[in-house]
């Protein structure tokens, strides 16, 4: 049976999510939310056009994606402890770039603030990419995106990796800590991934979906793909997911307040 892929960007995501929260409760129409969509959108945009609780069926998780704190070679730090000890000693000194305001790689270094007691200054750019580059030429000193844009300047010692966002360490780097182990109890943050409908798909029909994502999150050259960006598949209830997102959605909603981003 043939899928079409109807790629609709903008409004970070949101435009997508609401054709989706539009569609017809059939179950041929199915989106992919994420952290963003789903969690951070609510507190961000005051007139969003969808509720992700009231208008969407969670289907299932799909994966897990992991984040890193990375710094500039010219900022001369080789831990993370180092780190968030001189990003305390010099407040609103330190720059860190964003993909833009109210982006994840922007609240996720609002969340570091608020959980170590620092206070560091944002610079956002158009993009994730743009802001990459001028971390390794040094014009800002940290960042925390996700580790797939980042894995070759890490190999190539052109950034400094030194911590990850996850509740357990990476496979790919078992000597790196993660943030809460650095000193930052309670700091997790996963680029979380997962397959959602309008409201009212029959159980049935999501109960039949959320086992066909589960058998193919269980092939092994899928968990490779995803091992290799440090990833893990996730494979969670309709329940389950819909529970991760009323939890999320608490969770992100004091971050954004923090943050001071709003998009009308």
């Amino acid at each position: 049976q043939p899928v079409v892929v109807d790629n609709r960007g903008g409004a970070g995501g949101a435009i997508g999510t609401e054709l989706a929260a539009r569609a017809a409760a059939d179950g041929y129409t199915i989106a992919i939310g994420h952290v963003g969509t789903l969690a951070v959108n609510p507190s961000l945009y005051p007139k969003l056009a969808y509720d992700p609780v009231r208008d969407l069926t969670p289907i299932g998780l799909l994966a897990l994606m992991p984040n890193v704190l990375v710094v500039s070679n010219a900022l001369q730090v080789k831990s993370a402890r180092d780190f968030i000890a001189m990003a305390r000693s010099r407040p609103n000194d330190i720059l860190y770039g964003s993909a833009g305001r109210g982006s994840t790689t922007h609240l996720g270094v609002v969340y570091l603030e608020m959980l170590a007691n620092l206070k560091l200054r944002h610079v956002p750019y158009k993009g994730a990419g743009p802001a990459i580059t001028e971390l390794i030429a040094g014009s800002i000193s940290t960042m925390i995106p996700g580790l797939l844009p980042v894995m070759l300047h890490i190999k190539s010692g052109r950034l400094q990796l030194l911590a990850v966002s996850t509740r357990s360490r990476l496979p790919l780097f078992p000597d790196v800590p993660t943030i809460a182990e650095a000193g930052v109890p309670g700091y997790e943050f996963t680029n979380w991934i997962g397959v959602i409908g309008p409201a009212g798909v029959p159980s049935t029909t999501v109960s039949r979906l959320n086992a066909e994502i589960a058998r193919a999150l269980d092939q092994p050259d899928l968990k490779a793909r995803l091992a290799m960006e440090g990833g893990e598949p996730a494979t969670v209830s309709p329940a389950a997911f819909g529970a991760h997102i009323k939890a999320e959605i608490a969770r992100w909603a004091p971050v954004v307040k923090a943050s001071g981003a709003r998009i009308e």
